[in-house]
């Protein structure tokens, strides 16, 4: 069976997390996405663990299910060809600057002259609208602008940025649900239009949604930031052997678990009546849960609390993910052989369709390995497309190997 978006093509122009992975979703879920790289590849082909040059393990993990083709902008040809691209796609996603884009002659209005039913999508630092405009980002500028890192300083005394790139995948999922809304306007209308989604905006909406608490107010009933998740004690909670992760959250939960741990003295306690009560005292609320968490083992803990409906859950590591019985049971990670990179591991795509389920089709191309059967199937002639990679506009894998020191096959 094909995934939901069988029939649909994507030309993405991007590099680094963001556009990389938003793009790798919709191909999971079935579209034909085309990767146009520069000669040099994008950034990611050479971070992390690798076997062979230009294909590490950041860009193996979002970059599947995909066909890569090279095209050097600064020579001439390359602009036309990409152009060719999009008389028959149906998206178009990048992650450079506006201003970048209107220079190489590649914004909305001129992809509009191509295909009128194109869906453009720019994903970058800031809105064009505002004075940021101009300005680049990479995740950890936009953890600081956001507010995240700052986020950290009443907890841990000093601004932290998170050690993952969260800004990069929440504004990738906004680009794929985006592109997936605009899609669904031309089914109904026939009219394509242009997306921003800009990094800035999207994590301002995704901090304040909790956190402009009473600041949601005009004029201000209280400062922002959500009481609960400001506590210095919000963590998970030592055991006699470990750590676990437990939140008796609603009443009926403080209650079962003031019952079932043998301290119902805390169930009338004025601190902790009302989850009200024990989110205004939630220092007093943690330091008190953490007391009795250091009463027993976490392998007691978990047979104790197996019924009482409060949620709780050990606490993973990153290696531990690997063979995680609820993730092997459900058949997350999935084994293949990359035809030249070897046997390889992937997290599968977290949705599951019951009736066109995503999939991995195809492993993370190969540096230009798509160029001569991709601008094929644009409508180029073989005497045009020699014609490019002797100029160097348009490199195949092997040309594209030797352009950036990678050895092809």
């Amino acid at each position: 069976m094909s995934g939901p978006l069988n029939g649909i093509k994507v030309v993405e122009m991007t590099s680094v997390v963001l556009g990389p992975w938003a793009c790798q979703m919709l191909a999971d879920m079935g579209a034909d996405v085309i990767k146009i790289e520069q000669p040099r590849g994008d950034s990611n082909r050479s971070l992390g663990a690798a076997n062979n040059p230009g294909m590490a393990a950041l860009y193996l993990t979002c970059n599947r299910n995909k066909r890569s083709i090279v095209l050097d902008l600064g020579v001439p040809g390359a602009r036309e060809a990409l152009l060719a691209l999009i008389k028959n796609a149906d998206v178009f996603v990048h992650n450079n600057r506006p201003q970048v884009m209107t220079k190489l002659g590649l914004d909305y209005a001129d992809l509009r002259e191509v295909n009128s039913r194109i869906i453009y999508c720019g994903a970058y630092g800031y809105s064009k609208k505002g004075p940021y405009g101009q300005l680049g980002a990479l995740d950890d500028s936009i953890q600081a602008v956001s507010g995240i890192a700052m986020l950290n300083d009443a907890v841990l005394g000093e601004p932290r940025y998170l050690p993952t790139v969260v800004a990069d995948k929440t504004t990738a999922i906004t680009v794929v649900y985006g592109v997936l809304a605009a899609l669904f306007h031309r089914e109904r209308t026939g009219e394509g239009q242009e997306l921003e989604v800009p990094m800035f905006e999207t994590m301002v909406n995704w901090v304040m949604a909790e956190h402009l608490w009473g600041m949601t107010f005009e004029p201000p009933k209280g400062k922002p930031g959500y009481t609960r998740l400001m506590s210095k004690d919000r963590k998970p909670y030592r055991t006699l052997d470990g750590y676990i992760a437990i939140l008796p959250y609603l009443n009926a939960h403080w209650v079962k678990f003031c019952e079932l741990t043998g301290y119902r003295e805390y169930i009338n306690d004025e601190r902790f009546k009302t989850l009200a009560d024990r989110v205004r005292n939630i220092d007093a609320t943690n330091q008190t849960t953490a007391k009795i968490m250091e009463t027993r083992t976490t392998a007691a803990w978990l047979e104790a609390l197996a019924d009482s409906g409060i949620p709780h859950i050990v606490v993973n590591t990153l290696e531990g993910l690997a063979d995680d019985p609820h993730l092997t049971a459900t058949g997350f990670w999935k084994s293949y052989d990359h035809p030249t990179e070897g046997r390889l591991r992937m997290p599968s795509f977290p949705i599951n369709f019951s009736v066109t389920p995503a999939s991995i089709r195809s492993p993370s191309p190969r540096l230009g390995e798509h160029t001569e059967e991709v601008l094929r199937e644009a409508g180029l002639d073989q005497m045009t497309i020699a014609e490019l990679g002797r100029s160097g506009a348009a490199l195949n894998v092997d040309r594209a190997a030797k352009s950036v020191g990678v050895s092809g096959d």
